[in-house]
């Protein structure tokens, strides 16, 4: 009995070995054959401010075309995390079996919100940025050995964002209806990871990426969101799917 199962035993290893062996990694449609190739992404998209307020924001609004304060004094301003989109492209150049340089311009709908809360709660406002906006990153990627169909990856790298369409004339806008506005374009630096998984016709690579933008984002005004900010900047975290 002891030799049967012995002998039952040391055949499974045998044809599993024999199997393992068969397994041949799929080649993910020749993407990383060439040097050069070409794919396009989706993108979930979740974005929001990182304020630094000016030192006296709390203060009420005085305004000046009707001599009143006409905001009571500010309790908190916060920027809570929206969710988007994102549509693009991919464009890949390898440097060597484990170093890659990539550029993935895309197109971005994302909203964006500051919340103000007063002492009066009945002026609490919640001020929301639309924006449309075309990205360009540059990024390097540096992928570990493959081991079958998977392959794991870091990347880091600059992008550049521009904001497009018509901006909102708001000369003759009541102060209270105004928004706080930024500037069209800026500049960002990013990181992140992922996998690459080999299918036969195709690879896909699922990634997520923290971006951080350089400077100031606000155009100063005068009304009651924008005096009380001194500084603005956007932090974007993107889960995306690359086809290649």
């Amino acid at each position: 009995m002891i030799k049967k199962r012995f002998l039952l035993v040391v055949c499974l290893m045998f044809c599993s070995k024999l199997l393992l062996a068969q397994h041949v990694p799929a080649w993910g449609g020749g993407a990383d054959q060439q040097d050069l190739s070409f794919g396009f992404s989706f993108s979930y998209v979740s974005s929001d401010f990182k304020i630094v307020k000016k030192p006296d924001w709390r203060k009420p609004f005085f305004d000046t075309g009707t001599s009143t304060y006409i905001t009571d004094s500010v309790n908190s301003i916060s920027s809570k995390s929206l969710p988007g989109f994102a549509i693009g492209f991919l464009t890949r150049y390898t440097l060597t079996e484990h170093f890659e340089v990539r550029v993935t311009p895309s197109l971005v709908f994302a909203d964006r919100n500051l919340t103000y809360t007063y002492a009066n709660p009945d002026q609490n406002q919640v001020k929301q940025i639309q924006s449309t906006s075309v990205e360009v990153p540059l990024a390097f990627k540096i992928k570990s050995d493959r081991l079958g169909d998977f392959r794991a990856y870091i990347l880091g790298g600059v992008k550049y964002t521009q904001a497009i369409g018509g901006k909102k004339n708001e000369t003759n806008l009541d102060p209270l209806d105004k928004t706080v506005k930024n500037i069209g374009g800026f500049s960002s630096y990013e990181a992140g990871l992922g996998c690459d998984i080999y299918f036969e016709f195709f690879k896909l690579s699922p990634q997520i990426k923290v971006s951080n933008s350089f400077g100031n984002l606000l155009v100063p005004e005068n009304h009651p969101f924008a005096t009380p900010i001194s500084k603005l900047s956007l932090h974007t975290v993107m889960f995306s799917l690359f086809f290649e």
